[in-house]
């Protein structure tokens, strides 16, 4: 009996990511998400159509003419959207990164995470050919991640204890929204969160910003952080400071 073609819906992809995974990247973007973040610059990719469609081989054909740049560690990061949607397509492409050697990193928020099956089963086949997890942790509180994104975050903690416990490595991100992350007492239980785990590699602190507004405007939805400014630098420093994170 044939395989069973798998293909994923690509929102965009980059050829020269710098900031997505160590070294120099080559993105995809997979379309759709579940969940709806106030500050999220990329209203575009939540619908699960609107993309293109294509193969794991055909995405990793592109992305190997830029093979040569992915030095110190680079390679194939796969983000959002939400690339956990679109998992059968994800690990099928890196199956085959790692067939040719290629680093792959998995840039995610864990929304669509569960110990359920027929999810826990391919999650589990995933993370044996992912490198790297970058989760993204909204808000630790549970009450305000459900304002702010729409979900609960118990999945997500859960899948980061998960990784922690299956010698997964990942790095931490937060994105700093003043009035929504910046708490003093929710960095803190983030920070105390974070030290149970015993791969977490690297934390980093993103500000806020407001550059996909237009986007917004351009779909016609509301959104409701308009007025909201970006983290001054004391912000920024003592987020970084509760989290642990040392100045370059």
């Amino acid at each position: 009996m044939a395989e069973e073609k798998i293909t994923g819906i690509i929102n965009d992809t980059e050829s020269f990511g710098a900031v997505d995974g160590p070294g120099i990247r080559f993105i995809v973007f997979m379309q759709g998400c579940h969940m709806r973040c106030r500050y999220c610059h990329n209203p575009e990719t939540w619908a699960l159509t609107g993309g293109t469609e294509r193969t794991p081989e055909d995405v990793l054909k592109q992305a190997l003419r830029y093979k040569t740049y992915w030095k110190n560690g680079g390679g194939i990061t796969v983000s959002g959207g939400e690339a956990l949607v679109q998992i059968d397509f994800v690990t099928k492409l890196f199956q085959l990164c790692k067939e040719q050697g290629i680093n792959t990193c998995l840039d995610t928020s864990g929304n669509p995470f569960t110990r359920e099956e027929p999810f826990f089963s391919k999650f589990k086949e995933l993370m044996k050919v992912t490198d790297l997890v970058m989760l993204d942790i909204k808000q630790i509180d549970n009450c305000k991640h459900k304002e702010l994104t729409g979900w609960t975050n118990e999945n997500i903690l859960d899948m980061a204890r998960y990784m922690s416990d299956n010698g997964i490595r990942m790095w931490i991100r937060h994105v700093l929204v003043p009035g929504i992350t910046t708490n003093e007492e929710d960095l803190k239980k983030l920070a105390d969160f974070i030290s149970t785990l015993k791969t977490v590699d690297k934390v980093e602190v993103l500000p806020y910003h407001s550059l996909g507004i237009p986007k917004y405007d351009k779909l016609g939805i509301e959104y409701s952080l308009r007025d909201t400014e970006a983290p001054s630098d004391e912000e920024i420093d003592l987020a970084e400071s509760i989290l642990g994170i040392k100045k370059a």
